[in-house]
């Protein structure tokens, strides 16, 4: 007796050729190149960010971007040098903790402390990048998985509300919007990390010249490294306006 139903093997064939189409167009449209936004949609997103930055009231807010790549750039160095991530906060009045363990002398312990200030300018260096070889997608998939990542050490409620509100925008203009707005939104989280990078440097630099932040960055680094607290000022203020000088002119198409 034949038992053989007629299709079933076209039925699956045609199953799994769907499933590799499938795999094809979504590796297409992550790695894929997407077409340059016009010139005036980059100046007016550069602007948009300029405006989360420089007015006190606006960068109180988005300020907490900021901490979130400061805290996210000790954690990843932590992890990248062998220490063992312990825990991430955010706080609500946009400072941060991150906590690893391991030897507390070094050059892990060195580059895990200089990572904080540098990690916003340096992200948005690579995202800009990114952007100028027009690759907008994997740019916001990238953003979202880093987001996803840093997620599991957080340890307080603000910041895993912070993280996850942030990483929500991201999944959101990443499947559900026109690819103009998914530009615009790209071109404007890198403009402000390369914007915003290079403000807090210049908070830390005032705090200090008032006796402030005695446990900073860059008094850690000077206890680590006996360089002056100022030199590593320096660094901060150097890679921030670098990345600021170098990302911009990828933006721009210069």
């Amino acid at each position: 007796m034949n038992t053989t139903h007629p299709g079933t093997i076209s039925d699956l064939a045609s199953g799994v050729h769907l499933g590799v189409t499938s795999l094809t167009d979504l590796w297409d449209r992550v790695f894929g190149s997407q077409p340059a936004p016009d010139q005036w949609l980059v100046i007016a997103t550069g602007v948009v960010a300029l405006a989360a930055v420089i007015p006190q009231a606006a960068w109180r807010v988005s300020r907490n971007a900021i901490t979130i790549a400061h805290e996210g750039g000790h954690g990843l160095i932590a992890l990248v040098t062998g220490r063992r991530l312990q825990s991430i906060r955010l706080h609500s009045d946009t400072s941060g903790l991150t906590v690893s363990r391991g030897k507390p002398t070094g050059l892990g312990m060195i580059l895990t402390a200089a990572a904080g200030y540098t990690a916003p300018p340096l992200l948005g260096l690579g995202g800009a990048w990114l952007l100028a070889a027009h690759h907008i997608t994997l740019l916001l998939w990238l953003a979202t998985a880093l987001l996803l990542a840093m997620l599991v050490m957080i340890r307080n409620a603000y910041g895993m509300f912070t993280v996850i509100v942030t990483g929500a925008a991201f999944v959101l203009v990443s499947w559900l919007t026109e690819p103009v707005v998914q530009s615009a939104f790209a071109y404007a989280a890198v403009w402000f990390l390369l914007l915003g990078g290079v403000r807090p440097a210049f908070e830390l630099q005032s705090k200090r010249r008032h006796g402030g932040a005695p446990d900073s960055d860059a008094d850690q680094l000077a206890r680590l490294t006996n360089v002056p607290p100022a030199m590593w000022l320096f660094l901060f203020h150097a890679v921030s306006i670098t990345s600021l000088t170098g990302g911009g002119r990828w933006l721009l198409g210069l």
